[in-house]
C-alpha cells in the first residue's frame, strides 16, 4: 500500500515536470514568434533581451498605421455615409414647414439608398433596414413595415421560385430547349431559324422564371450546342458571328422574356406592388392584365432582337460552312442521353402547366370575371402560386419510397436577396405615402403640368435604363424612380400607370454593359462577346424598346388598362 502511493507520488511529479518544460518550450517559441512578427534581427549576445524594451515610440510606429488603415478603409466610409447624410437631413432640412415624419421619411431614404448604390453593406441586409428604421424614425410600427415584407405579390414570388426551382432539378428547361432547337433546326441547316429557336427557347423560360435563374440555366445549354464549332484561331468569321450572335440572343431575349409576365423579373413585382400600396381601392393589376400588354410590348422587341441579329451576325448564306460542325444527330445523342421522360417531370411540367391556367384565367374580362369571383375576390394570383408550391411537396416523385417531388432540402437556393429587396421596396412605397413625403414631392413637381405626355414616356424610358446600365441593378432603380412617377403623373393630371409601366419596364434595358446586370455578366463571361459585341446590338435595341413602349402605351395600355378612369 505505501509502495503503491509513493509511486503515484512519483508519477504525479514527472507529469508536473513534463507539463513545466512543455510550458517553457511553448513560452520559448512565443517569444521567438513575437520577435519575428516585430521583424527585430536575432542576437547572439546572451544579455540580449528576449523581449525588446518598452519603447512608446516603437510601439506606436508598429501598431498605429496598421490599426489606421484598417478603420479609414473606403467600405467603412460608405458605411457612414448613410447615418451622415440622415443626420445632416434630420438637423438642416426643412421641407416648408411639413410634418417631422416627411423629414424623417427623407432621411430615410438617403440612409437606404446610400447603402444601395455604395453597397457598404449586402444589398440583402440594406433591404431589412426599413424593419429597425421605420419604427425608430417615427415613421409606422413595426407591424405596419413587417407586413410589406409579407404579401400577395411576395407570395407570388415565392411559389414561383421554388416551382423554379423543381423545374431546374428535374432539368426540364434542358430538355425543352434541345426539343425546340431540333425543330427549328432544319434540314438543310438553317442558321437564322436555328437562331430563332434558341433565342424562343429562352425567352419562353424567362417569363416563368427569374432572369438571372433563367440565364444561369440556359446559358450552358446555349454553350453547350456552340462547343461543336472550333476555336481559336482555327475559327472562321462565319463560326465566331454565329457564336456571338447565339449568345447575344440568348442573353437579350432572356431580358426580354422577363417582360412579359409578373413573375419574370422583381421590377414587374415591385411596379404592381407599388400600385396596389399607393392605390390600394383601385384596380389591381393581375397577371393577365400584364400579360395582355406586356406579351405584345416583348414580342416587337424580340423581332427587333432577331432581325438585327441576323442583320449583322447571322446570315441565311451561312448555313453551309456552320453545317460541317452541326447536325440532328448530336441534337438528338443530347436528348437520348437524358432519357425517356420520368412521372417526376411530367408532374412538375402538369403543375407548372396548371399554375399558368390559373393565373390566367383569375380575372379575365368583367364580362368573363374568371374564377376568382368564386371566392368573392379574395384568393389572388399569390395565393395559387403558393397552393402550387405545396403540391410539389405532396405528391410522390415516385424514384423511392416515401419522395415526394420537392423537399426543403431542395429549396435552399430561394433568392431570398430578391425577396427581401420587394419588400423594401413595398414598404418605402407605404413609407413614401404615410409620411406626406409624396405630397410634398408632388408640389414640387408643378413645372411638369405643361410638359406632353408623349414626350415624358420616351424620357422617363431612358432615364431609368440609364441609372441601371451605370449605378444600380434594375430592381433598386425601379424602387427609387416609380414612386417619383407616381407624383409626376399627378401633377401632370395623368393616369399614374401611364408613366409608371414606361419607367419600370424602361428599368430592365439594361443592354450595353457586362455589369448593367447579372444576366449580362452570365452571358459576358462566356468568352464569346465583347463589350462592343453588347453595343452594337445593345444600342439599337434599347431605341427600339423606348419606341414600342411610347407607340403602344397611349394606344394599348390605355386599352388594357383602363387609363381613362380616375383613380384616388
Amino acid at each position: 500500500m505505501t509502495f503503491s502511493i509513493k509511486l503515484q507520488i512519483n508519477e504525479h511529479k514527472n507529469g508536473t515536470l513534463e507539463r513545466k518544460r512543455e510550458f517553457e518550450l511553448e513560452f520559448a517559441h512565443t517569444l521567438i514568434s513575437t520577435r519575428n512578427q516585430m521583424d527585430i534581427p536575432p542576437s547572439d549576445d546572451p544579455k540580449t533581451p528576449l523581449l525588446p524594451l518598452d519603447d512608446p515610440n516603437q510601439r506606436s510606429r508598429i501598431k498605429f498605421p496598421s490599426s489606421l488603415k484598417s478603420i479609414l478603409t473606403s467600405n467603412n466610409f460608405n458605411i457612414l455615409l448613410g447615418p451622415l447624410l440622415s443626420t445632416i437631413i434630420c438637423l438642416h432640412v426643412n421641407l416648408d414647414g411639413s410634418l417631422t415624419t416627411s423629414r424623417n421619411m427623407l432621411a430615410v431614404l438617403a440612409w437606404i439608398f446610400a447603402w444601395w448604390l455604395t453597397e457598404a453593406v449586402p444589398m440583402p441586409i440594406t433591404s431589412m433596414s426599413p424593419l429597425f428604421l421605420f419604427p425608430l424614425f417615427g415613421i409606422a410600427s413595426a407591424d405596419d413595415v413587417a407586413h410589406s415584407y409579407m404579401n400577395d405579390v411576395i407570395a407570388l414570388v415565392l411559389g414561383s421560385f421554388i416551382l423554379a426551382l423543381a423545374v431546374e432539378h428535374y432539368n426540364i428547361h434542358k430538355r425543352l430547349a434541345l426539343n425546340i432547337t431540333l425543330v427549328f433546326c432544319g434540314d438543310p441547316l438553317n442558321p437564322p431559324l436555328l437562331l430563332l429557336g434558341i433565342c424562343g427557347t429562352a425567352a419562353f423560360v424567362s417569363m416563368w422564371m427569374h432572369n438571372v435563374a433563367t440565364a444561369v440555366m440556359m446559358m450552358p445549354v446555349a454553350t453547350g450546342i456552340l462547343r461543336r464549332f472550333p476555336t481559336g484561331p482555327n475559327q472562321s468569321v462565319v463560326v465566331g458571328k454565329f457564336c456571338r450572335a447565339v449568345v447575344l440572343g440568348v442573353l437579350y431575349s432572356i431580358t426580354i422574356g422577363g417582360m412579359s409576365t409578373l413573375t419574370g423579373t422583381g421590377v414587374n413585382l415591385i411596379l404592381v406592388g407599388m400600385w396596389q400600396s399607393y392605390f390600394p381601392e383601385a384596380a389591381p393589376v393581375t397577371f393577365s392584365t400584364w400579360f395582355l400588354f406586356a406579351f405584345p410590348s416583348a414580342l416587337l422587341m424580340f423581332l427587333a432582337l432577331w432581325a438585327l441579329l441576323c442583320c449583322l451576325y447571322c446570315s441565311r448564306s451561312s448555313g453551309q460552312a456552320l453545317s460541317v460542325y452541326f447536325d440532328k444527330a448530336h441534337l438528338k445523342e443530347e436528348l437520348e442521353m437524358l432519357g425517356p421522360m420520368a412521372y417526376a417531370e411530367k408532374m412538375v411540367l402538369a403543375l407548372f402547366s396548371m399554375l399558368i391556367v390559373l393565373w390566367m384565367t383569375r380575372s379575365i374580362t368583367e364580362d368573363i370575371p374568371g374564377w376568382g369571383v368564386l371566392f368573392k375576390g379574395l384568393a389572388g394570383d399569390g395565393t395559387v402560386s403558393v397552393m402550387i408550391a405545396t403540391l410539389l411537396f405532396i405528391v410522390p416523385s415516385k424514384k423511392q419510397k416515401g419522395e415526394k417531388l420537392m423537399d426543403w432540402d431542395k429549396c435552399k437556393k430561394l433568392p431570398w436577396n430578391i425577396i427581401l429587396l420587394l419588400g423594401a421596396g413595398l414598404a418605402i412605397a407605404d413609407g413614401v405615402r404615410s409620411s406626406g413625403l409624396a405630397d410634398i414631392l408632388s408640389e414640387s413637381l408643378d413645372f411638369l403640368e405643361a410638359v406632353p405626355y408623349l414626350a415624358m414616356t420616351p424620357a422617363v424610358c431612358l432615364i431609368s435604363s440609364t441609372i441601371t446600365e451605370l449605378i444600380t441593378s434594375n430592381n433598386a432603380t425601379a424602387t427609387l424612380i416609380v414612386p417619383l412617377l407616381i407624383q409626376i403623373a399627378k401633377t401632370m393630371h395623368v393616369h399614374p400607370l401611364l408613366l409608371m409601366i414606361p419607367g419600370g419596364i424602361g428599368a430592365q434595358f439594361a443592354f450595353l454593359l457586362p455589369t448593367a446586370t447579372p444576366s449580362n455578366t452570365v452571358g459576358f463571361a462566356t468568352g464569346h462577346i465583347e463589350i462592343q459585341d453588347m453595343i452594337k446590338i445593345g444600342l439599337p435595341l434599347k431605341i427600339a424598346g423606348i419606341a414600342v413602349l411610347s407607340l403602344l402605351m397611349p394606344t394599348l395600355g390605355v386599352y388594357v388598362f383602363r387609363t381613362g378612369e380616375q383613380v384616388q
